[in-house]
């Protein structure tokens, strides 16, 4: 790999795995915002970012990367933007439990691609619904006209999360000829 260090975000809704994606792959103590969550209709976990969570990685070649955690709630929006200043890519993690999670996913698409457009996107807690069709969001961003990876995993799962960052990485390697 040529660049030595990357900056990639974890965005989505409220419970979908943010912060213990980050915990998963962080080689430091994570940083995090969580606080008591006063929004239990939204979603029902006891803590909630209301900051930033951050986290760091070193993969082959000495890459550090680090882990930027986002709060889930529309009412942070504001810091989005902040944490999303010179990332490499976001990770946009949808919960498939959430009541409209094809809503939630056209939401934050649309919030973190002002950002930037190398984006992969996670679907989490697939086990709570599984009724309901993986084909969801595939035929979503096909009708979108969108092309980004897709990803249904556990969060709490070492080698799915990694797998993530390495498809961010991959991309932009590949979209600015990087790879040696």
């Amino acid at each position: 790999m040529i660049l030595h260090q990357y900056k990639i975000v974890f965005g989505g809704t409220m419970g979908s795995g943010k912060s213990t994606a980050i915990k998963t792959l962080s080689e430091v103590e994570v940083v995090s915002t969580e606080a008591l969550n006063t929004d239990i209709e939204s979603h029902e976990k006891l803590l909630t970012t209301v900051g930033i969570d951050y986290g760091e990685i070193t993969l082959e070649d000495d890459v550090k990367v680090g882990l930027y955690g986002t709060p889930g709630q529309d009412r942070f929006d504001f810091i989005w933007a902040v944490i999303c200043k010179g990332a490499i890519g976001t990770i946009v993690m949808i919960d498939h439990a959430a009541e409209n999670p094809l809503l939630d996913l056209e939401q934050y698409i649309q919030a973190f691609q002002p950002f930037g457009n190398n984006i992969v996107i996670a679907i989490t807690h697939i086990d709570r619904k599984p009724e309901r069709t993986f084909s969801i969001y595939r035929d979503w961003l096909s009708a979108q006209g969108l092309n980004y990876p897709l990803f249904f995993l556990d969060a709490r799962q070492q080698d799915d999360v990694l797998l993530l960052v390495e498809t961010l990485i991959a991309t932009i390697e590949v979209h600015y000829g990087l790879i040696n």
